[in-house]
């Protein structure tokens, strides 16, 4: 690749981007960040998109391009589109990953990505297997740990949390599990992190 080629590249890398987030911005729920309220996808995208520059720096374009487009509007396809109850809750979330990736891709096509590029991104937002999508499921676990988890846990019995925390421990990677463990969650959050990898190692060991 040229020197001009990469340019524009980073260019149009910069511009989908700033779509992206645009779109993320329209989300009518928010959240309250250092006591501003702020659009809740945006919001989740950037998060994201910190996670990865930590966990891969060297990211790849169409790895960044996903940060930004993981949960693109999600907002448009409600939990009570589906019914209530765990068979409604699997097929909403199979519906999102490719509700997802067919927003990004149409985006995609609309700054001039090669067909490639597009593939790449859909890999990484529909969760099919590779090493982007690994990197991506760190940092949406990590993203959780940081910022949901305290709130989740507040609002459900300590079984369940438990559970959920252990299923998390078990999508990441090495290398997501070490950043894990150097967060400073509050005391609650941390031991109810460390009943779920202990009761998952004494799983795994059974």
């Amino acid at each position: 690749m040229t020197e001009a080629e990469a340019e524009a590249e980073l260019d149009r890398l910069a511009a989908t981007v700033a779509d992206f987030d645009a779109q993320n911005a329209r989300d009518p729920r928010s959240l309250t960040v250092d006591g501003v309220a702020r659009p809740q996808e945006l919001v989740d995208a950037e998060r994201l998109a910190v996670w990865i520059d930590r966990l891969a720096p060297d990211a790849s374009v169409p790895l960044r391009l996903a940060a930004h487009c993981q949960h693109l509007r999600r907002w448009e396809t409600p939990r009570t589109s589906y019914p209530d109850d765990r068979a409604g809750y699997l097929k909403w979330r199979a519906a999102l990953l490719i509700t997802h990736a067919e927003l990004a891709a149409e985006t995609l096509r609309a700054h001039g990505w090669d067909a490639s590029t597009i593939d790449a991104v859909r890999c990484i937002v529909e969760k099919r297997r590779g090493p982007d999508t690994q990197h991506m499921e760190d940092a949406l676990c990590l993203a959780f740990l940081e910022h949901e988890a305290e709130e989740f846990a507040s609002k459900h019995d300590e079984d369940k949390v438990v559970r959920v925390l252990r299923k998390t421990w078990r999508k990441m990677s090495p290398a997501g599990k070490q950043a894990a463990l150097e967060l400073a969650l509050s005391p609650p959050v941390a031991a109810l992190v460390s009943r779920a990898v202990a009761d998952g190692a004494s799983a795994d060991a059974t």
